[in-house]
């Protein structure tokens, strides 16, 4: 049974999710909150703008192994020529709002106003991260996340130009595995995400794994 949540700051254990992922209905997106999701193994996922907020905890889950980025010698040939530079935390608002964005092949968003502003005073708080993909002064790509102890939650990408996103990924994992994270969440497997190395993982596999990365103390930056 989905749980309701109040203004208690409490989950129901992952485990309680239905069949489709969904584990709790209700609640706000305080940082308080949205951190103890990511540290129970639940995200918010919205299914309407005019509905309660939905947390949800799929089986399986999606992982991308630090030491198994699959980079094609394509996008290889993209970073060594510098096509691209790429920084950090330099415009996490214009990255969400990007990734938000309507686009010819998605037509609508999951990230909603509320949950673009959620994120926002996620990442001013220090838990939320954004890399971003340049082409002079152009923002062409990026993506953002959450970092909690020695996970870090990938969340949203965007491209406007060619390997853009997949070039702001490899600076991720590169930063993810120079700092000693255990962990690198992306939730679901899309067919792009497994062809860069992505895979899926059991539900219960995940959640083991994730207290192990929640008992690594390293720091983002």
């Amino acid at each position: 049974m989905v749980a309701i949540l109040t203004r208690r700051l409490e989950f129901p254990p992952a485990t309680k999710a239905n069949r489709d992922g969904l584990v709790a209905v209700g609640g706000d997106l305080s940082i308080e909150r949205l951190l103890l999701a990511y540290q129970s193994g639940i995200f918010p996922w919205p299914i309407a703008e005019d509905m309660p907020m939905t947390w949800f905890s799929p089986d399986p889950r999606a992982i991308l192994e630090l030491d198994e980025l699959h980079v094609p010698r394509s996008l290889a040939k993209v970073i060594r020529r510098g096509t691209y530079t790429v920084t950090i935390d330099r415009a996490f608002a214009r990255v969400i709002q990007a990734c938000g964005a309507p686009t010819p092949e998605r037509p609508g968003t999951w990230i909603t106003p509320e949950l673009e502003d959620a994120y926002v005073a996620l990442h001013q708080a220090g838990h939320a991260h954004s890399f971003e993909t340049w082409r002079g002064d152009e923002l062409v790509g990026g993506l953002y996340g959450v970092a909690t102890q020695g996970l870090f939650a990938g969340e949203s990408m965007f491209s406007r130009a060619d390997d853009a996103s997949k070039v702001a990924l490899v600076h991720l994992v590169e930063h993810l595995r120079s700092r000693g994270y255990a962990l690198l969440d992306i939730q679901q497997g899309t067919r792009h995400m497994v062809s860069l190395g992505a895979k899926l993982i059991p539900r219960r596999e995940y959640l083991s794994r994730l207290a192990a990365a929640l008992q690594q103390p390293v720091t983002f930056s």
